[in-house]
C-alpha cells in the first residue's frame, strides 16, 4: 500500500501487482533474466575463467564452499541496491506525480536501452576494472569476485539493472527490494555455480558470438518497456495499452525475423523464435483484453452531496482512495472494477465515489484524509445503508475480482 498520511510524497509498502501467482511469475521472470544476463557479451566470455577458478580447488567440498562464497557476494551486492533503492521510495512516489518526472525516467531508460542496442556503449574506468578483476585466494577471494562482479559485467548489464532499481525504487518496499534483487543475483551466479561443480560441462558450452549481440537486444526491449510503464499515467487508457502492445510487436518481429543473427548451435533459432512468439502473444492477450473487457464501475468523484443522498435512498457506499501513479490502483480499475459482475452489482447497490490523490494540496481531499485516517493508496472504505463504515472491511491493496464479490455481498448484509 503507499502510504498516504503525506500520500504526495510517500508510497510506503506498495507491493503494486506483485501478491499471490504475480508475485511468483515476476520473480521467476526476474531469475530467467539473471540468467539471460549471462549471455551477454561482456560476461559470458567470463565464465571459462570464472569456471577454472572454482575447479582448481581441491575436492568438491571446497569447490561448493567458494561457489556459495561467490554467489553471496553478488547476493549482497545486489541486494543491498535494491534496498537503498527502495528506500528512496517515499522521495520516488511524491517525485512520480509530476509528468515532467516521469518522462524524464522513460527519456533515460530508452537512453539505456540504446546501449544494449549498441548505440553507444557505457564504459568502466580502466583503474577500476583492472582493480575488480585482480585476483584474490581464499574464502574471502571468492567473496571479493561476486562483489566486483557487477563493475566488470556492467557495461551489458548496467542499463538493465538501472532500469530495474528505477522500478523497485517507484514501488518504495524496501523487503521487496531485496527479494527482487536477490532473486536476480540468484540467477546470475548459479549457472556459474553449478558449472564450477560440474567443471566438465564448460566444454558443452555454445562458443561466444553475435548471439550474444541478440541477448542485448532483448535486454534493450525490456527497458523501452519500462519506459513506457513509467509514462502510462500520463496516457489515456487506450494510449497505453496500444503502446505497450505496439512495443511487445515490434520486438516480436525484430528479435524474431528482421535480426539476423546467426549462432553456430540450433537451439538460438528454437529460442529466437519463442522468444517472439511470446512477446505476439503478449500483444494480441493486451489488445484482445481491453477490447474486450465491459464498460466498468462508474465512479463519480468526491461531493459531500453524494454521501447524503445516498443515505436517504438507503443505498451503500464505496469510496475509493486512488491515485494515477499506483500501480496497485490500476490494477484495481483494469480488473476488479471492469468485471462485469463487480460492475452490475455495483451499479444496482452501491453509490460509488472516487477521491483522487494523484496530485496534493486539495483542502477537501486533506480533510477526508485526516477524517478517515488514510494511511495510503489505495484505501477502498465501505458504509452500510446508515452512512456508518464497516472498518473490518476496509481494503488497503489489490483484490481480484472474485473475494471483491465476497467482500460487497458482507456489506450488503450488514445493516
Amino acid at each position: 500500500m503507499n502510504k498516504a498520511g503525506d500520500v504526495s510524497s510517500n508510497r510506503g509498502t506498495n507491493y503494486g501487482d506483485l501478491h499471490g501467482w504475480a508475485m511468483i511469475w515476476t520473480l521467476l521472470g526476474i531469475f530467467i533474466g539473471g540468467m539471460a544476463l549471462n549471455l551477454t557479451p561482456c560476461v559470458y566470455p567470463l565464465i571459462p575463467i570464472t569456471i577454472s577458478y572454482f575447479g582448481g580447488r581441491s575436492g568438491k567440498g571446497q569447490t561448493i564452499a567458494h561457489g556459495i562464497c561467490y554467489v553471496g557476494g553478488i547476493a549482497f551486492t545486489n541486494s543491498m541496491l535494491g534496498v537503498f533503492a527502495a528506500l528512496t521510495g517515499g522521495l520516488m512516489g511524491g517525485l512520480l506525480q509530476h509528468p515532467l518526472v516521469l518522462l524524464i525516467l522513460s527519456v533515460l531508460l530508452i537512453f539505456l536501452s540504446l546501449s544494449l542496442f549498441g548505440i553507444w556503449e557505457l564504459r568502466v574506468p580502466y583503474g577500476l576494472m583492472q582493480a575488480a578483476t585482480k585476483s584474490h585466494s581464499g574464502y574471502i577471494g571468492s567473496l571479493f569476485m561476486g562483489l566486483v562482479m557487477g563493475v566488470v559485467a556492467a557495461p551489458c548489464i548496467g542499463p538493465f539493472i538501472l532500469g530495474l532499481l528505477t522500478w523497485v525504487a517507484s514501488m518504495g518496499s524496501p523487503w521487496l527490494g531485496f527479494i527482487i534483487f536477490f532473486t536476480l543475483s540468484l540467477g546470475l551466479g548459479l549457472p556459474l555455480f553449478f558449472l564450477a561443480i560440474f567443471s566438465g560441462s564448460i566444454n558443452q558450452l555454445p562458443r561466444s558470438g553475435e548471439w550474444m549481440l541478440w541477448v542485448r537486444k532483448l535486454m534493450g526491449w525490456v527497458l523501452i518497456g519500462m519506459a513506457i510503464y513509467f509514462v502510462q499515467p500520463l496516457l489515456s487508457k487506450t494510449t497505453g495499452t496500444f503502446s505497450m502492445a505496439t512495443l511487445a510487436l515490434s520486438a516480436s518481429l525484430h528479435l524474431g525475423w528482421i535480426d539476423k543473427t546467426k549462432a553456430a548451435f540450433k537451439a538460438f533459432d528454437w529460442i529466437k523464435i519463442t522468444t517472439a512468439m511470446v512477446a505476439l502473444v503478449f500483444a494480441i492477450n493486451l489488445v484482445g483484453t481491453f477490447v474486450t473487457k465491459g464498460v466498468g464501475a462508474g465512479f463519480t468523484a468526491y461531493d459531500e452531496n453524494l454521501l447524503i443522498k445516498a443515505q436517504n435512498e438507503g443505498k451503500s457506499v464505496i469510496i475509493d482512495f486512488s491515485a494515477k501513479w499506483c500501480s496497485p490502483c490500476r490494477e484495481l480499475d483494469d480488473r476488479t472494477f471492469h468485471d462485469a459482475r463487480v460492475a452490475d452489482l455495483t451499479e444496482k447497490e452501491f453509490t460509488l465515489i472516487k477521491v483522487d490523490l494523484t496530485r496534493s494540496g486539495d483542502p477537501i481531499h486533506e480533510k477526508l484524509l485526516q477524517k478517515y485516517l488514510i494511511q495510503g493508496v489505495p484505501t477502498i472504505i465501505f458504509f452500510d445503508r446508515n452512512g456508518q463504515e464497516i472498518k473490518e472491511l476496509r481494503l488497503v491493496d489489490f483484490e481480484p475480482p472474485e473475494p471483491f464479490l465476497e467482500r460487497l455481498n458482507k456489506v450488503k448484509q450488514s445493516r
